[in-house]
């Protein structure tokens, strides 16, 4: 396929010649004459790689590239910015708002070819990582659609995960492995049978052992993904328990991976005010009054349950979808 550039440069002739080079090499280029409109032009055509002229009106190359590396959908794509400012405070800006690499003006048509022909190679192989990712996330919502009564538990888990985190503030890295983690933590039960994955009762040792197996398959299945290395200790070890008596590891204590610590307590809650085969859906309060409970018996990190405690939103449920309860995070 053919990789789409935007240029974005208030001077009409720089935007002509860049666009000419480019197209010979073979480029698809789109062209904006300022900031404002480079910002909706990216929005509208997508392109794989943006070349932007710092100095223009509006919003300047600075803002331009520091909105884009702002948004988690545009982050991985390549932002050159062309400039003829040569302070060491300029380059230092640039590269805190996000910038991929710097071109200097006036350019010179053979580093701009090989600079961009690097970046575009870099973006080729981020989008296989994200097609990849693609093929996990469906995976995991097929196996969570086998079941009606979790409708939706992948998305309110990655939601509601990455809000207590911030709360108690975990890092960038550690709050996209969360919302990752929420969507692909049960994707090892592809693994178990439906017979015991939608059993109305209650399961039997032989099949406790089964299921129990799924948080290592979850871990095999996504270990070939380096994006995933701080997901998988979440999948994990997001069924251990403070005491030692969770699994597969018996873990205790500081041992259990903090993010997972945070996906199991929103986990628990989620699973029991959700109307099961089994059981009716509680109320918020109800279920905090069970984990508070468990947190006694030393099951769940206290001080993370009272900062779950002031971070969801307490209010009557919502019955949605067939009389299934919806708690949703602040």
């Amino acid at each position: 396929m053919t990789s789409k550039i935007l240029v974005a440069d208030d001077d009409a002739s720089n935007r002509e010649l860049l666009k000419e080079i480019l197209q010979r090499e073979g480029f698809e280029v789109v062209t904006a004459s300022d900031g404002r409109h480079a910002l909706q032009e990216f929005v509208r055509s997508r392109p794989d790689l943006v070349l932007t002229d710092v100095a223009m009106p509006y919003i300047d190359g600075f803002e331009v590239c520091r909105q884009i590396k702002g948004d988690p959908e545009k982050r991985l794509t390549p932002v050159v910015l062309i400039t003829g400012l040569s302070a060491v405070e300029d380059r230092v800006r640039g590269i805190k708002a996000g910038a991929d690499d710097f071109l200097s003006k006036p350019l010179e048509r053979m580093e701009l070819i090989a600079r961009v022909h690097s970046l575009l190679n870099l973006k080729a192989y981020t989008d296989e990582l994200e097609r990849a990712e693609a093929v996990l996330f469906s995976l995991a919502r097929s196996i969570e659609a086998k079941d009606p009564y979790t409708h939706g538990h992948c998305e309110r888990m990655a939601d509601c995960s990455a809000h207590l985190g911030e709360r108690i503030g975990l890092n960038e890295e550690q709050i996209i492995a969360l919302r990752r983690a929420g969507v692909v933590h049960d994707i090892g039960k592809v693994a178990v049978p439906d017979a015991i994955l939608l059993k109305p009762g209650r399961l039997s040792e032989n099949e406790w052992e089964v299921m129990r197996q799924h948080p290592l398959t979850g871990e095999r299945i996504c270990s070939p993904l380096k994006s995933f290395r701080l997901v998988l200790p979440i999948i994990r070890h997001h069924h251990e328990k403070l005491n030692g008596s969770g699994y597969p590891d018996c873990l205790k204590g500081d041992m259990i991976p903090m993010t997972a610590r945070v996906l199991q307590i929103v986990d628990i809650f989620d699973a029991l005010t959700t109307e099961r085969p089994y059981k009716r859906a509680l109320s918020a309060a109800e279920a905090l009054t069970i984990m508070e409970d468990e947190v006694k018996r030393g099951w769940w990190d206290r001080d993370l349950f009272q900062q779950f405690q002031l971070e969801i939103k307490i209010s009557p449920a919502k019955e949605v979808n067939g009389g299934r309860s919806v708690t949703a995070c602040a």
